[in-house]
C-alpha cells in the first residue's frame, strides 16, 4: 500500500490525486514527500516513517531510511533585503541517507556517498564520501558496502545473533 500512495503522491500528473496521496502518507506513515525531481527507483525503508522529504531532486538507486529531514536553510539579510542559501538538496545516485539524517539547504550529496545516522549536512559532499556528524566527511572505504548492500542478512538470522549475543551479556554480568 505504501509503495501505490508514494507512487500516485510522486509521480501522478493529476494534482488532486497528488494532494490525496500525499495526506495519506502523513496520516498513514507520518511522513511527507515533496521532491521537483525524484526517480522511480528511489526506496524508503520503514515506509519513510518520521521523514520529511523536501529535495529538488533525488537520483536512481537511492535508500532513504526512517526520520530523515531534508529541505530548506534559507535566511534573510537584512542589510541587503534579500533571501540567501534558497534551495533544497539534490541527491546524486546510489546514496544512502541512514536514520535521522538532516540534509538542509541547496546542497549536493555526491553519488555512491553515505551520510551517517543522525548527521547534519549544509554542504556539499563529494561523490564516494561517508558524511557524519556536523558537515564532516571521509572517504568511504570501496571495500565494504555501508547499511544496505546486497545479500544482507535476514531478519531470522540477526534475531539469532542478537540471542546469542544477550546470553553473552548476562554470562558477563554473572
Amino acid at each position: 500500500m505504501f509503495e501505490e500512495i508514494l507512487k500516485t503522491c510522486c509521480f501522478s500528473n493529476d494534482s488532486k490525486q497528488r494532494q490525496n496521496a500525499a495526506e495519506k502518507l502523513e496520516c498513514l506513515y507520518g511522513c511527507e514527500i515533496h521532491c521537483a525531481e525524484m526517480d522511480e527507483s528511489v526506496l524508503f525503508a520503514h515506509h519513510a516513517r518520521g521523514c520529511t522529504i523536501v529535495a529538488a531532486k533525488i537520483c536512481s538507486g537511492v535508500v532513504i531510511y526512517q526520520n530523515v529531514t531534508m529541505g530548506s536553510n534559507m535566511k534573510y539579510n537584512k542589510a541587503q533585503q534579500k533571501w540567501e542559501n534558497v534551495g533544497s538538496p539534490i541527491i546524486a545516485e546510489n546514496v544512502i541517507v541512514c536514520d535521522g539524517a538532516k540534509i538542509l539547504g541547496p546542497v549536493v550529496i555526491g553519488t555512491n556517498s553515505i551520510v551517517a545516522a543522525g548527521a547534519i549536512i549544509t554542504k556539499d559532499i563529494p561523490q564516494n564520501s561517508i558524511a557524519y556528524g556536523v558537515n564532516q566527511c571521509k572517504p568511504k572505504n570501496q571495500n565494504y558496502d555501508f547499511v544496505y548492500g546486497e545479500n544482507l542478512p535476514n531478519g531470522k538470522d540477526i534475531m539469532e545473533i542478537d540471542r546469542e549475543r544477550i546470553q553473552e551479556f548476562t554470562k558477563s554480568k554473572n
